[in-house]
């Protein structure tokens, strides 16, 4: 099961438009390399809960073929009066929800947040949660000291059987230094510890249930890459992880024209008049100007329009973008008509009147070569005397 109920929050302005595991690094939501991951180790039959802007992931991974898996989905809201109403369930609720609707989880399952790179051996994990006959195993990875306080931290003996945990512990009191990432495993029998038809979480509520009852929970510290993208600084920093080539099996799209730059299909660009320094991913369809300067790691989203002399610096600029010649474009994210700065601060641009600065490129242009051409190749032609 993939949690994919959340709104998002933390992560706005960006999840204004997309919820949260269609959040794009380098043209791929970050839920769709989940699926490849699960995938790989065999877990093929995955169920998505959805709330929160559900038809953006529905209509995006539908029945799972082009993936390998097969993919169903489990929407927590109602229709009323012609619009959708969210009602999310937590995640053990939402758990509970699809079992009592089919019973799909009859065996071993893994439960993942849908908003996090990840390169974790589950066939490790699932080795470990059977030999430790457990009910539910939580994948932890050690965390430096003082990052304790960004994370639930783990608490366990020897053996790995979870004692407490520790919800974003000050430094000094911190009791360990492995931290909750968000991948489970479970027995159906966890179950029998979900109340039916009531919001219910797994970190907050069942797991201290669980440990209460001494059931069997397990926790397995692995080092392994988690990339959680829980803010805008989380989204900035992944996007240049995965843009300087640091995520491991993260493939780029687009064709390397020059060393460290890669582009879509249809660009237009002279490269011999254009200084450009990568890493950079220019999305297809896009024009960019003569004389124009950009310094990766830079990310142009598909159709956009960079003009003559315009500079874009260590950016991420979404699609459909103008950047006008006079523009100078540094430590931003360009995205939804927001121009935001790596920690979330926001700033909408037409309220901001500078549009002539960065705007949408499909509205009319200042500069746009292209569709001048064609605007001048459709007018009528003058008919000769006779």
């Amino acid at each position: 099961m993939i949690l994919a109920a959340g709104k998002g929050t933390r992560v706005r302005p960006l999840t204004n438009v997309l919820p949260k595991p269609m959040i794009p690094l380098i043209r791929k939501p970050v839920m769709e390399s989940i699926i490849e991951h699960l995938a790989q180790h065999g877990f093929d039959e995955i169920f998505i809960n959805t709330s929160y802007l559900s038809a953006a992931i529905e209509d995006y991974f539908r029945d799972g073929e082009r993936f390998g898996v097969r993919i169903a989905y489990s929407y927590e809201g109602n229709l009323e009066d012609g619009r959708f109403v969210d009602r999310p369930l937590g995640s053990a609720g939402g758990m509970r929800k699809i079992q009592d609707f089919c019973g799909f989880f009859d065996s071993t399952f893994a439960v993942l947040c849908g908003d996090a790179l990840i390169d974790v051996d589950l066939t490790e994990v699932l080795a470990f949660h059977r030999q430790k006959k457990a009910l539910a195993t939580i994948v932890t990875k050690t965390v430096p000291i003082d990052d304790v306080s960004k994370y639930g931290v783990v608490v366990t003996d020897d053996e790995g059987r979870v004692q407490r945990f520790q919800e974003k512990p000050a430094p000094a009191d911190a009791a360990s230094t492995n931290a909750n990432t968000g991948i489970y495993l479970f027995e159906p029998e966890v179950f029998d510890y979900i109340p039916q038809g009531q919001e219910y979480d797994i970190g907050g509520q069942l797991f201290p249930s669980l440990i209460e009852r001494a059931a069997p929970v397990y926790a397995l510290a692995l080092p392994f890459q988690w990339v959680d993208i829980g803010s805008v600084t989380d989204f900035w920093l992944a996007t240049r992880l995965v843009l300087s080539g640091q995520v491991k099996g993260y493939r780029l799209p687009g064709t390397e024209v020059l060393p460290g730059v890669r582009v879509g299909l249809g660009v237009r660009a002279d490269w011999s008049k254009i200084r450009i320094s990568g890493p950079v991913y220019i999305g297809s369809g896009s024009y960019i100007g003569d004389d124009a300067l950009i310094e990766g790691p830079v990310v142009i989203g598909p159709n956009s329009v960079i003009e003559p002399g315009a500079q874009v610096r260590n950016s991420i600029v979404g699609e459909y973008t103008r950047l006008s010649s006079v523009a100078a474009l540094s430590d931003r994210i360009v995205f939804a008509g927001k121009l935001i700065d790596p920690y979330g601060e926001v700033i909408d641009i037409d309220d901001a009147d500078i549009g002539w600065l960065l705007d949408d490129a499909r509205k009319a242009l200042v500069y746009d070569p292209i569709h001048d051409a064609l605007r001048d190749a459709m007018q009528p032609k003058p008919s000769s005397a006779r």
